[in-house]
């Protein structure tokens, strides 16, 4: 559905890949006349209490549990190719989500698809508009509610396995008040920018030479600012804040075959000051430039390799992010089975499945590593409860799952985990994921220890893996034969990289920890180190390679 408005601009943003939030600061006030002194939350209080009073159907059940959630966002982003600017957008608007939950904390209408209804609301602090969003809301979520608790209860008499944990639990309130920030930028001047930085392949010197190669040269900047207000029925008032500032550059050309070679950088943070000054970026994005050359001249990897495939710090980040991320995070099984939860992980709890000496924590507590911020971090979730560090994976096995306020089997009780993106319901997801190993080697060891591994099985050669791009490509990719000399190769995917090889594959890992935010409606961090596993498949992509164009681009 083509969304159009501020609306749709805000979710067009929302797909960019810089859309990395900051973690909310610290709390400012702590007091419920300071709650009342912010408009949003006491026009949501007084709604809240007069809902709470009187919502109720005659004959049907009066709402247990309602909350209320508004999230103001002021968006800003630009985009440019080929030297020259595709336009500017700013907007700004203000989402409800209503939650209203019938029955009980042991079944009410709760699915797995979140429950509530969604209302655009005023961004001028008016109470009577903001209580006339959040009254319609109420009401439809209401009525979407009962229908849906009718059905559960009929869904219920047709199973005969009882349901593992109740449908809800409950949470101390909280009040927990932020102040909010302020979207506050040079527009103009980073249209500029970011148009001079989209056309550096040919007004650099020291890339010029390569102009005619390049097919495409793009770059943007993304800047948003989201103040989120929750109060619920059981008295909690949170009011955050969090901030992303991003410019992003991405090249491509074709090698002789018609392969497509693409590279990309970024950089981001939670203040303007964090990204790279303008030299700093145009230094990076000449290097990416001039890498389109070697990959274009760099030969094809072999057809099928099966052994020993050494990931940067860097690739292993993106692997365990893909391989671990979701399935540490509880939820509700399918109504009627004995599961625990769902993914890959379902059935898994006390089990290895990891090498015993790498362990997993996730810390949201964590804000910066190696003088880097990490993006994932947090204080409260959202569902107004604050956050726990949890211990994931000790010695290679699973100890913990992350959880919000719908239990499972074994975990009756949330440890603040239930995080949202914009407009939608909350759910489990990492904050900062933190993988360490016992007595982690160097990156020279590593390099030695894959080199001995190859020696050992006869292989004239191992891979290393510098970086990956999306469904486990790399990007970077090199060849190293039994004297270690390296060859940059083109056109690979790998395979068999799944939990099992994480559980049974992995031979060592790095002692330092790679920084991996991850730009998406909800941000995340892994911290990881390099991984060596024995045996990974690496083979040719089985792609169609386009033709090269039939006319050079204009000069």
């Amino acid at each position: 559905m083509k969304r159009t408005g501020p609306i749709g601009n805000l979710f067009a943003a929302g797909l960019l890949a810089a859309a990395i939030l900051a973690p909310h600061r610290a709390p400012a006030q702590t007091t419920r006349a300071e709650a009342d002194k912010d408009p949003v939350l006491k026009a949501m209080l007084e709604e809240l209490n007069r809902s709470m009073a009187h919502l109720q159907l005659p004959g049907f059940e009066k709402p247990y549990f309602i909350e209320y959630r508004i999230e103001d966002i002021d968006d800003y982003e630009t985009r440019a190719a080929y030297g020259a600017t595709e336009g500017s957008q700013h907007s700004h608007a203000r989402i409800a989500r209503i939650s209203v939950r019938v029955g009980d904390y042991k079944t009410d209408n709760s699915g797995p698809r979140g429950d509530g209804a969604l209302q655009l609301t005023s961004i001028d602090d008016d109470p009577i508009a903001l209580r006339s969003a959040l009254w319609t809301g109420t009401d439809q979520a209401y009525k979407a509610a009962l229908a849906a608790y009718a059905q559960k209860q009929a869904e219920l008499k047709q199973v005969q396995t009882p349901p593992q944990a109740d449908d809800f639990s409950k949470a101390k309130p909280i009040l927990s008040l932020a102040e909010p920030l302020k979207l506050s930028l040079d527009e103009s001047a980073w249209t500029d920018r970011v148009a001079r930085d989209s056309g550096i392949y040919r007004s650099d010197p020291a890339v010029r030479a390569v102009q005619r190669d390049v097919q495409y040269s793009t770059a943007a900047f993304h800047a948003r600012v989201i103040t989120t207000w929750i109060v619920s029925s059981e008295g909690a008032i949170v009011r955050k804040s969090a901030s992303s500032y991003s410019e992003t550059f991405g090249v491509g050309t074709q090698a002789d075959d018609g392969m497509r070679l693409d590279r990309s950088y970024g950089t981001s943070g939670i203040a303007l000051s964090d990204l790279d000054s303008p030299d700093e970026f145009k230094k990076h994005v000449v290097a990416l430039i001039s890498s389109l050359s070697d990959l274009r001249k760099a030969p094809l990897v072999e057809e099928e390799y099966h052994g020993p495939v050494l990931l940067s710090a860097d690739a292993s980040a993106d692997t365990l992010h893909a391989l671990l991320a979701a399935g540490v995070s509880a939820t509700r099984p399918k109504l009627g089975t004995e599961a625990r939860t769902n993914g890959p992980f379902a059935s898994s709890y006390h089990a290895r499945i990891m090498p015993e000496f790498l362990t997993v924590i996730d810390d949201p507590a964590l804000k910066t590593w190696d003088g880097k911020d990490l993006v994932g971090a947090y204080s409260v979730d959202d569902e107004a409860v604050p956050a726990q560090t949890v211990k994931l994976v000790a010695d290679g096995h699973l100890e913990n799952y992350l959880i919000g306020r719908t239990p499972v089997r074994d975990f009756p009780e949330s440890n603040g985990h239930a995080r949202a993106g914009v407009t939608g319901p909350p759910h489990p997801v990492i904050g900062v994921m933190k993988v360490t190993a016992q007595q982690g080697l160097s990156d020279e060891e590593l390099n030695r220890k894959l080199i001995q591994l190859g020696k050992d099985r006869g292989l004239k050669s191992v891979y290393f893996v510098e970086t990956l791009g999306a469904e486990a490509t790399p990007r970077l990719l090199y060849r190293i034969d039994m004297e270690g000399k390296r060859t940059l190769v083109r056109g690979a995917v790998l395979d068999d990289l799944d939990q099992r090889a994480l559980r049974a594959g992995v031979e060592a890992a790095g002692k330092n920890l790679w920084v991996a935010n991850y730009a998406s409606d909800i941000p995340e961090t892994v911290l990881a180190p390099a991984l060596l596993f024995d045996d990974v498949t690496v083979k040719r992509a089985n792609e169609t390679n386009d033709k090269l164009p039939y006319y050079p681009p204009p000069d």
